[in-house]
């Protein structure tokens, strides 16, 4: 797939669980392991906003376009 997920590696740089970010977003663990393997098929701006302000980052940050 295209798109690349890095949640992973900004997640380390903020040193922050998943356990943790999971809790701060207001989704499970598993649906954040979903995310983070890139295995969801889609995100909810509003989740991806969450996401952004917890880890002080751009979506840009999270979220990569690779062609094949």
């Amino acid at each position: 797939m295209p798109i690349i997920v890095n949640l992973d590696v900004m997640m380390a740089k903020r040193k922050i669980s998943s356990g943790e970010l999971a809790e701060k977003i207001g989704i499970s663990p598993a649906n954040l392991s979903i995310l983070k393997t890139g295995k969801a098929k889609a995100i909810r701006f509003s989740t991806m906003e969450k996401i952004c302000k917890v880890l002080d980052c751009q979506p840009g940050d999270i979220l990569e376009y690779r062609p094949d």
